[in-house]
């Protein structure tokens, strides 16, 4: 069995389903993810991966939907 990393973060600023399609879109390409839930009411993001990710690499992929990662939840 392959195990898997499940982390929550804090999104600011997503407030519709298409920010969820945003952050969705941007966090599923990265390396190892293999599932990306964001729920704008709660502005919680969970990102299941093969292994955990660098913080950065979070950030980044955020900032690239036009959000704010706060950090995790």
């Amino acid at each position: 069995m392959t195990a898997v990393t499940e982390t929550v973060y804090k999104v600011k600023g997503m407030t519709c389903g298409h920010c969820e399609g945003a952050v969705t879109e941007e966090l599923s390409a990265l390396a190892g993810v293999t599932s990306v839930k964001a729920v704008a009411a709660t502005g919680e993001v969970t990102v299941v991966s093969a292994a955990p990710l660098a913080e950065a690499e979070v950030r980044a992929a955020v900032d690239e939907a036009g959000y704010e990662l706060a950090g995790q939840a």
